[in-house]
């Protein structure tokens, strides 16, 4: 499913499809012996944000993908681009939603993205459908096309040598096309960035199938999960299915940094669940809070929430060939906009009730992690410390330690750091060209502060 970090073969070796790529590895300091992040991007980790190494990925030229080797999610993405037409600015004061036409478009989107993860036999079909039944709003993949949009008209790094060298047209790689792209639809978002919005979906729901397995989750968006459904075999191999079918859509891009940042996804979701099965402090028998415990926290949602939507808005500037101060700039709106999506999501954990998180409340406390909230909070409550020591495996430890949370400022101090991480992805694209799609992205970060589910 994943690269061994010591394999002599990088990803695109092993798919025989392009010479090798640098691969870099950053070795950390932290809570776990000897460990290294295997990532291209990662570097260290603090409470004042995520730092990009100094030798950052330079950009490489744009070479576009073909039009008849569209995955069948390509009509889902194709779908999803009604949502971004352009239209007027609106009036200073005015929001702009970025999902206004969410009811018949989303609608649409998701009855063709269930279609496409197909593989022609109903057993793999079953468990990978099953994330995509319910009407979600696929925000990462239109995260993609907004980013493919607001880039589009900042500053290019251009290629005379290369650009235009490969067409559209081209003859496809492998695997027939079962759906076109629609290529009038937007002129701003070119072949390559629509595929990039299916590769991000699939790499998502592929760790959804995943997750379940590792949390013996029993539902999952209202549904029960596929490892209840189908049992833990068949949640496994489907989101290996997937992910092999996003393997192939990313060779298919032709483009090494681009294949390169979102291998790099893969692997660091694996690593983010390695995190998070380990205990966050590293002291289980004598806990004492430090920084290094909200440190750890921190690392771990980069891994396994921010990584996907941070390096597939990179991946999209890249492909686009803009300049490399935009690329940065689209890698630190999704980090940022990742981490904050995140911490919310940890606060809702708290504050929210089951019917509307379409999950039990109280399900990381189940799991024995500990997450923001009840990070800050043990910082002024001591006791806590042995509750996290041993996962509240104890009776009567999950209700105390929500207790304890509900009457401390840890769900507060949680909110405020998802607010600050909002407000730095949105002063990531503030030079952008002012345009719709970048309207829509800063909305994207007031949406994730607001919402309840």
């Amino acid at each position: 499913m994943f690269i061994p970090q010591g394999s002599s073969l990088s990803f695109a070796q092993m798919m025989g499809l392009a010479p090798s790529m640098r691969i870099c590895t950053i070795p950390t300091t932290g809570l776990i012996p000897s460990r290294t992040l295997s990532t291209s991007m990662c570097s260290h980790f603090f409470l004042d944000g995520l730092h990009l190494p100094h030798s950052a990925l330079q950009s490489r030229p744009y070479n576009p993908t073909c039009q008849g080797d569209s995955l069948p999610v390509g009509t889902a993405v194709s779908a999803a681009q009604t949502i971004l037409k352009v239209t007027p600015k609106p009036p200073p004061g005015v929001s702009v939603d970025p999902l206004r036409n969410d009811g018949e478009d989303l609608m649409f989107l998701s009855k063709h993205i269930r279609r496409p993860m197909g593989s022609g036999h109903p057993v793999p079909d079953q468990g990978a459908n099953y994330y995509t039944r319910s009407e979600g709003k696929h925000m990462r993949p239109l995260l993609v096309l907004l980013m493919s949009q607001a880039t589009a008209l900042a500053p290019r790094k251009h290629n005379p040598e290369t650009d235009g060298s490969i067409s559209v047209n081209d003859p496809p790689i492998s695997l027939p096309a079962e759906a076109k792209y629609d290529f009038s639809c937007d002129d701003n978002i070119l072949p390559s960035q629509r595929r990039l919005a299916e590769i991000t979906e699939l790499i998502h729901t592929a760790t959804l199938c995943h997750d379940d397995v590792i949390d013996n989750a029993l539902t999952r968006r209202a549904n029960s999960s596929a490892n209840l459904a189908s049992g833990n075999k068949m949640a496994v191999l489907a989101g290996d299915f997937l992910l092999g079918r996003a393997s192939v859509a990313l060779a298919r891009l032709r483009d090494p940094e681009a294949m390169e940042l979102m291998a790099a996804v893969i692997a660091d979701s694996a690593e983010g669940g390695f995190m998070q099965l380990r205990n966050t402090v590293e002291d289980e028998s004598k806990p004492v809070f430090t920084d290094d415990a909200l440190n750890y926290y921190l690392q771990k949602a980069y891994l396994k929430t921010a990584s996907l939507i941070s390096k597939s808005c990179r991946c999209a500037a890249v492909l686009g060939r803009s300049a490399p101060e935009i690329i940065e700039a689209s890698y630190q709106y999704g980090r940022n906009l990742g981490l904050a999506f995140q911490l919310v999501d940890d606060v809702l954990d708290y504050t929210a009730t089951e019917a509307e998180l379409d999950k039990p409340a109280g399900a990381n406390l189940e799991l024995g992690l500990a997450t923001a909230p009840l990070l800050f909070a043990w910082k002024s409550n001591p006791e806590l410390g042995p509750l996290i020591g041993r996962k509240f495996r104890e009776q009567g430890d999950v209700q105390r330690a929500y207790n304890i949370v509900y009457r401390s400022d840890g769900v507060e101090k949680a909110r405020t750091l998802a607010q600050d991480y909002a407000d730095k992805a949105i002063a990531a694209v503030s030079d952008f060209p002012d345009s719709e799609a970048k309207s829509c992205l800063i909305e994207m970060c007031k949406k994730a502060m607001r919402r309840r589910k």
